[in-house]
């Protein structure tokens, strides 16, 4: 009896040690580096990747430009991310493998790495009005073993200008507009003048 309750005992243990670990494998919010908090809170031990975010460096207001977090080195096995913004007028629209939560963007699993990087797409949709909007990256790079040790991760940002959109042509004179009438005038002149000319 004793050493049934010593396996079950050990089972347990076995189990509440890894829910720290299993419990951030669907994505985890509030560690993009927007605040002091990043993910080496819970993964650290392992070599730091790179982390970069690309996609345009300016979008005209309501417009959505199409973004990419990279994860380069580190563990490299498998990686998460976490992105954050912030202009609350700014909307995140998740991309394949992560989702929305929180207002943030994360991973639904660990993404394999593939050619030496792991990418998650996502979208950015510009605010009404011109500005600026500020986004926040964390990648992990992790081994893939279950553990949080012998991993580890970076942060990086990216300042987006947003411009004012183009004004809407209200069908209003120009100066371009106002040639023809202007051509108009001078002939029905002329042809008055050659009249009276004649007469």
């Amino acid at each position: 009896m004793r050493f049934q309750s010593y396996g079950v005992a050990g089972v347990l243990t076995a189990c509440l040690m890894s829910v720290p670990a299993l419990a951030n494998s669907t994505g985890i919010t509030g560690y993009s580096g927007k605040t002091a908090q990043t993910c080496t809170t819970c993964h650290s031990g392992g070599a730091a990747p790179t982390v970069e975010i690309s996609g345009p460096d300016s979008l005209q207001a309501g417009a959505t430009g199409n973004y990419t977090l990279i994860i380069r080195g580190g563990a490299g096995v498998k990686g998460g991310f976490d992105v954050a913004v912030d202009n609350t007028a700014a909307t995140l629209a998740a991309g394949t493998g992560s989702k929305l939560q929180s207002g943030e963007l994360t991973h639904t699993a660990p993404k394999p790495a593939s050619g030496g990087e792991i990418r998650f797409d996502f979208s950015l949709v510009a605010p009404q009005s011109a500005g600026s909007v500020k986004i926040f990256g964390a990648g992990n790079s992790v081994n893939g073993d279950g553990a949080v040790t012998l991993d580890n991760s970076a942060t990086t940002s990216k300042t987006v200008t947003i411009t004012a959109a183009p004004e809407e042509d209200t069908g209003g004179c120009s100066a371009t507009g106002g040639a023809p009438v202007m051509l108009f005038s001078l002939l029905a002149g002329t042809m008055t003048l050659l009249r009276r000319r004649r007469a």
